[in-house]
């Protein structure tokens, strides 16, 4: 007895075809790849060239909605920031210094002329943002004019607001400070004979509830509204275009290296000419803050002095 068995073909009569067409797959994968990557860098050319350019910006408060707008708006114009969020003022120069960081925008000139000095550093500004101001208060007046020589008026008796509150009353024709002031000045420095008023200097958290006994305070912007006072009431605040308030400017701040980066540049200029962006300021600030635009070579000057005259009096 015979058995019919099936023929079984050679191997190579299927796999020919198989192998040719896994080929032309692979061929028109390739070539599709080429035409997709040409097309692609055609688009980029249409739109100005090469990809965004990286930016990454520290501050200490990212949550505010105005930095998302900034973020938008940068994307825009070619760059791709990504704002990083820290804890506390302590954090964001280190971190630029380290590299982590191509820039930072938290600090006025006279908190990063300290941290130079303390650090042996050269963070240095890029570009100024706003004053967010000092303010003198009254429950008794409605304007500076209305103070009568010999009238009494408090400022904070520590030293960084009791100088910038002396500042004020001088930028408002209060008092005069011997040798113009500075961001060092006490009450000893003030010329009585040539001032309006008396000053006193109390604690900070006590310049609200001293109204109902003297002309006018100066009071922490912490303590304006819990005092139940509105900002706007302000009878005079740091005055941008006095030279004195300019310490006091909150600024971007780079490595030394990149003061004169094109695309840092670029991110400041967005920043101060977005309307968008400075009405996110404004509402943060509770409409207080003071915007501002000084030449990178002002805040320069500016810092340099604060560093020198830091030195000088240690």
């Amino acid at each position: 007895m015979s058995e019919n068995h099936p023929q079984i073909a050679p191997p190579t009569s299927r796999r020919t075809p198989l192998l040719i067409g896994i080929a032309v797959l692979l061929v028109l994968v390739v070539v599709g790849g080429i035409i997709a990557w040409s097309r692609s860098g055609d688009d980029a050319a249409a739109a100005g060239g090469a990809a965004n350019e990286k930016v990454v910006l520290g501050t200490v408060g990212a949550s505010d909605p105005y930095w998302q707008v900034l973020v938008d708006e940068a994307a825009k114009q070619g760059i791709d920031l990504e704002v990083k969020d820290f804890a506390d003022y302590t954090q964001p120069n280190p971190a630029l210094s380290e590299g982590e960081l191509d820039v930072n925008q938290f600090q006025h000139l006279v908190y990063l002329a300290e941290y130079n000095l303390a650090n042996d550093d050269d963070v240095v500004p890029l570009g100024s943002t706003a004053i967010y101001p000092l303010g003198l208060y009254s429950t008794k007046v409605d304007s500076v004019d209305e103070i009568e020589d010999g009238d009494t008026v408090v400022v904070p008796d520590d030293d960084s607001n009791q100088a910038r509150g002396l500042l004020i009353l001088q930028s408002a024709g209060l008092i005069t400070l011997k040798d113009g002031g500075s961001i060092y000045s006490t009450l000893a420095d003030i010329d009585e004979s040539a001032s309006r008023v008396e000053v006193k200097a109390i604690k900070a958290d006590l310049t609200p509830t001293s109204l109902p006994d003297v002309a006018a305070a100066i009071i922490n912007n912490d303590f304006v509204e819990k005092a139940g006072l509105k900002f706007e009431d302000a009878l005079a605040t740091d005055d941008p275009e006095d030279p004195n308030s300019l310490p006091y400017v909150n600024v971007f701040a780079v490595r030394a290296e990149d003061r004169d980066d094109p695309t840092l540049l670029k991110l400041v200029e967005i920043y101060q000419d977005t309307q968008s962006v400075l009405d996110g300021v404004q509402d943060v600030s509770g409409g207080t803050a003071q915007l501002v635009k000084i030449p990178q070579d002002e805040l320069q000057g500016a810092l340099d002095k604060v560093e020198a005259d830091t030195e000088a009096r240690n």
